[in-house]
């Protein structure tokens, strides 16, 4: 997007960072989100690269919210035991680009999928049963 006008004051819009608090049910989260903004009445144009902040803390409050493992608890875990994304989806659950979507923010971890990181964080010989089991499946 090349120099947008502001849809108010019909002004000039610049490229920059302002805080935007979020809010999903009973939480809040303020961030700095890039976009285009008019500097005569603030308002922003925020395009899809730009919406990626607001998602991801919506996802982090999301996860929350229902006692699941935000994004970043996602990824940490998942490296913590030594796995790629792909091999993670299919061991643990979700297909070979599941953890590219829940560690992105894009999808929340579904109760099941929590619950094995949360067993495989305090116990990872569980990963050698999974693997075990895939030899199995895939035999």
């Amino acid at each position: 997007m090349a120099d947008p006008v502001c849809p108010k004051t019909g002004d000039r819009m610049h490229r920059g960072v302002q805080p935007v608090t979020i809010t999903y049910k009973d939480q809040s989260e303020t961030l700095n989100m890039p976009g285009w903004y008019c500097k005569k009445c603030g308002e922003g144009i925020h395009t899809g690269s730009d919406m990626r902040e607001s998602d991801r803390a919506l996802a982090r409050m999301k996860a929350r919210h229902a006692g699941l493992p935000a994004p970043e608890d996602v990824r940490r875990i998942r490296k913590e035991l030594g796995l790629t994304q792909k091999a993670a989806g299919l061991l643990i659950g979700g297909g070979p680009w599941a953890f590219q979507k829940y560690e992105s923010g894009a999808v929340t971890v579904n109760r099941a999928v929590a619950s094995a990181l949360t067993l495989l964080e305090q116990n990872p010989d569980g990963l050698a049963i999974l693997r075990q089991r895939a030899g199995e499946v895939s035999a």
